[in-house]
């Protein structure tokens, strides 16, 4: 069961706890009447055949990105789960991956960048239909651009991924301000406003420039209040502007290929682990352990940190991701929608990361690679693969099964990864 009391009659538990939090050292980043928990899992591991053939999967994906790692975890509550590291740190360094170890969560940071929106606005600090310009200054002809339109994505913006990104792999360590960085998807054409989903990495960085605005609070201190200090995500984090590697430790490394005229150049990955937080900010820039991603992505799915009578529901009305896009392929929220899932995918300098989680059942899967030269959809369609393989999990002794599907098979994705592959597997000899 998850226990909240309505936002708006905290305010006064928080105020009269607040001398009895300072004097203990303690910070009002934890929400003393939140708890939660998450859904029942069978506490075992997933079938064997069924494990070999996600291993399969994934170690399929790493030969086709490039990546010498990988980080999964799939959570089958009426099953079981499967945690695990994959490969080895880099081609020099054989030290093997491990699940415990830290990497950069990249778009799954727009969740909680939304999740901090929608909690202000629950608290009364902040209003979702508020016009940007209120917040951000410089962006006038965004006067009919509203905080929602930045976390669902109808903002008509651009991305500035295609513009920065050679400064990002060339100078990891530079610090970003956010509309800075912003500056380069506003200057993109724009495209229709409120009606349609568009993906815009500048969204998301100013609507993180907004919060801060707004609370008077860094980015990282909403993050830790709103997200991971409710849910006890201890090893998740947005770290601050400083080039480090991703906490905690250890830490996963990441990579990416350099350019060639025909594609990519596999046999010389450049490591790329310590980079600036910066680079993602409150679009991309928090770091986690997969463990705790799972635990944040069941949550999230359940939307566990709003009261459940909160208005407006953040996950409906969602629009298609694209106009070829499948029917059952959606966004809203800060949320992809895939199926039944929620979740997010995207990459950072090094890692690519995807997650998802069915709110009606906690059927969760969570991928990392190291290395980010494919983008986004080796790992995305990795981790729809995932989920197809397990969601035909059998019932634990005990347990029954619920009905639950997806609208797509593991061989569809397999394939596509195939198709899309950027590095091929060395000839047998």
């Amino acid at each position: 069961m998850h226990l909240r009391s309505p936002r708006r009659l905290r305010a006064a538990a928080v105020a009269a706890v607040a001398l009895m939090l300072a004097l203990s050292g303690c910070t009002a980043s934890d929400e003393p009447d939140f708890s939660y928990t998450p859904p029942e899992q069978v506490d075992g591991a997933l079938p064997d055949d069924m494990t070999a053939q996600l291993q399969a999967a994934v170690e399929h994906a790493m030969v086709a990105s490039g990546a010498t790692g990988a980080i999964v975890g799939v959570w089958v509550p009426w099953s079981g789960q499967w945690v695990a590291g994959l490969g080895t740190q880099s081609a020099e360094d054989d030290t093997e991956v491990t699940a415990d170890m830290s990497f950069r969560v990249a778009d799954v940071t727009r969740l909680m960048t939304c999740d901090v929106l929608y909690g202000m606005a629950d608290d009364g600090r902040i209003k979702l239909d508020a016009p940007v310009p209120k917040y951000v200054s410089g962006v006038a002809d965004l006067s009919d651009i509203t905080l929602l339109d930045l976390c669902n994505g109808t903002s008509g913006l651009g991305s500035s991924e295609a513009a920065v990104k050679p400064y990002w792999l060339n100078t990891p360590e530079r610090v970003w301000a956010p509309l800075q960085e912003a500056s380069f998807g506003l200057g993109v054409q724009r495209g229709p406003a409120h009606t349609a989903y568009r993906d815009s990495d500048a969204g998301y960085l100013m609507l993180g420039l907004a919060l801060e605005r707004a609370s008077g609070l860094s980015a990282s201190q909403l993050i830790k209040k709103y997200v991971t200090g409710p849910l006890e995500l201890k090893s998740t984090s947005l770290p601050g502007a400083t080039a480090a590697e991703p906490k905690p430790t250890p830490a996963l490394k990441g990579a990416y290929l350099p350019a060639t005229d025909t594609g990519y150049d596999c046999t010389a990955p450049v490591d790329i682990t310590t980079s600036s937080a910066s680079i993602g900010f409150t679009d991309g820039g928090v770091t986690s352990t997969i463990t705790d991603l799972g635990r944040y992505l069941q949550a999230e799915a359940r939307q566990a940190l709003r009261d459940k009578n909160a208005k407006p529901a953040r996950f409906e009305n969602p629009l298609p991701v694209s106009a070829n896009a499948p029917a059952w392929y959606q966004a809203t929220g800060g949320a992809l929608l895939v199926g039944s899932m929620i979740g997010q995918q995207g990459w950072v300098p090094g890692y690519s990361t995807a997650a998802y989680s069915d709110p009606a059942t906690g059927f969760t899967v969570a991928v990392t690679l190291n290395n980010s030269s494919s983008g986004s959809s080796v790992a995305a369609y990795l981790s729809w693969q995932v989920a197809a393989i397990a969601s035909k999990a059998p019932a634990a002794k005990g347990q029954t099964a619920p009905d639950f599907g997806l609208p797509f098979t593991a061989e569809q994705y397999g394939q596509t990864i195939t198709d899309i592959a950027i590095c091929k597997a060395p000839a047998a000899e």
